[in-house]
């Protein structure tokens, strides 16, 4: 097992978009730095995210338009004024340019790009140009999709014309030589976007703070990687999907959750000796120090529900290389940290890829005090090798959770504690951090004690999501002295 999840610690899970700031989302800028600091200060050696990839307009990161490019909305736009590469603006805090969003935005990377051009260093300009060729597998396909996408209205690729939808050769020739400015710019976006990130990630490390991110097992339809690599995917000889993936009825929904994301074709991909696969780890490896596999039980078999279905209640289990995939991800890699979301419906099969690979699967408080004392969520069921959550951004806040609790569910979690004279949120993250798991992870809502309207995403929902975050004034001193004396309590300064 790799060796920042064979050591006792303690982790806060915070999207980047719920950081605080004067824009209309959290970014990579100072207040990324601040948080960074308020986690060494507590003790806190790991802070987990959600994807980082480029949102469609409902804002999901589980939905995004490329499995390896960064969200040019997480770019800070004061960096680029350090850098020369955007005028300061007078009589304004912060040079002006936190609280510009949307299309604002992207004129002024443009005009960053531009001005990049014109006044950038010579190292500058071969350190872009290396990245470009060093990204070149994914960034190449990326910028032309992104701008293609934009040239035909936001619409989906399998809306194209026939001969970009199909990329053909010489149509694809042609594109990249009539928009190759706008092509260009994009690329710059992405040499921003992972600059930023890096920068960040040297000062966690300095911080003893290790970054811990999310895959999302599936990718979207509407991207550029099911546009450019047809074959991985099971789509019929026009591009349509012939079956999407989700899950089956379960603790979220009646009818199961039908994602619309297309199912791999891994005939091709083990032929390929998982040739994209290995490209998407790379990717994410180099951002982040430990990864989450999202719905991990589809590397053992996924839920394949009819293009046609409504709904994913008449799906069927389709069996997936997991194995194989997971040995060519080690012998490329060697033993990288990586987590296994094993929540839902976890046969013993799934167990078994689980723990053949030794990946720490999950446990989350709130799904605990149900079903009896053999659940396995419930304390006294963990093992070291699991990360144990209050909750995640798919559960209500522990707050909100509580307060729906019947008198008789909270007696019974009452007398599990031991009766505890504190409330009961506070009671499950005590509960947490003391757990035998050597990761324990609190979402910061539940470090602020805030409510249902703070939740961050409710499963099978598109409105209302992702849009949450925090201010620093709600982060009182007690509440950090508490958190603080926690994970001194349970050893979990790493």
């Amino acid at each position: 097992m790799n060796g920042i999840l064979n050591t006792r610690r303690a982790g806060v899970l915070l999207h980047i978009t719920s950081l605080p700031g004067a824009s209309n989302q959290g970014d990579l800028g100072p207040e990324a730095y601040n948080f960074v600091n308020f986690l060494h200060d507590t003790g806190v050696s790991v802070w987990q995210t959600l994807p980082l990839g480029v949102t469609h307009f409902d804002g999901s990161p589980y939905q995004c338009l490329s499995a390896h490019a960064g969200n040019p909305s997480l770019i800070n736009l004061d960096w680029l004024v350090k850098q020369g590469w955007l005028p300061e603006r007078e009589g304004t805090d912060n040079n002006g340019y936190t609280a510009i969003s949307g299309e604002d935005r992207n004129s002024l990377l443009t005009d960053a790009y531009d001005q990049f051009l014109e006044s950038a260093s010579v190292q500058n300009k071969t350190t872009f140009a290396l990245f470009c060729k060093d990204k070149a597998f994914w960034l190449d396909d990326f910028a032309l999709f992104t701008v293609l996408r934009r040239e035909f209205n936001q619409q989906c690729w399998n809306q194209w014309p026939a001969p970009l939808k199909e990329r053909q050769a010489k149509a694809l020739v042609t594109a990249r030589q009539q928009f190759k400015m706008q092509i260009e710019a994009i690329k710059f976006q992405q040499y921003v976007f992972f600059t930023q990130w890096l920068e960040l990630k040297a000062y966690a490390d300095q911080k003893g703070v290790h970054l811990f991110g999310d895959i999302p097992i599936f990718v979207s339809y509407d991207s550029a990687d099911v546009w450019a690599n047809r074959k991985v995917f099971k789509l019929d000889d026009t591009g349509e999907m012939l079956v999407v993936a989700g899950v089956p009825p379960d603790y979220f929904s009646e009818t199961g959750q039908r994602w619309g994301n297309p199912h791999y074709n891994w005939d091709y991909l083990l032929d390929s000796g998982f040739a994209w696969w290995l490209d998407r780890m790379q990717t994410q490896l180099e951002q982040f120090d430990v990864l989450r596999i999202d719905h991990f039980r589809g590397l053992e078999a996924a839920w394949e529900i009819p293009a046609h279905e409504p709904t994913a209640i008449h799906g069927t289990w389709v069996q997936a290389p997991g194995k194989q995939l997971l040995e060519a991800i080690i012998a490329k890699f060697g033993q990288v940290a990586l987590v296994a979301e094993d929540l839902g419906i976890i046969t013993p099969e799934v167990e078994a890829l689980r723990d053949e690979f030794h990946l720490p699967g999950m446990k989350i408080l709130q799904f605990a005090f149900g079903g009896g004392s053999d659940n396995p969520y419930l304390p006294h069921r963990h093992e070291k090798n699991s990360v144990v959550y209050t909750g995640t951004h798919d559960n209500d806040t522990t707050v909100g959770w509580v307060d729906k609790l019947s008198d008789d569910e909270r007696r019974y979690i009452y007398d599990y504690l031991d009766n505890p004279q504190t409330s009961l949120h506070c009671a499950l993250i005590h509960a947490a951090l003391g757990s035998v798991a050597n990761l324990a992870i609190i979402p910061m809502q539940d470090i602020l004690e805030l409510g249902t309207e703070h939740r961050m995403n409710t499963p099978g929902t598109t409105e209302g999501n992702w849009h949450w975050r925090f201010q620093w004034e709600q982060l009182t001193p007690d509440r950090v002295a508490r958190l603080a004396h926690l994970i001194d309590l349970f050893n979990r300064r790493a």
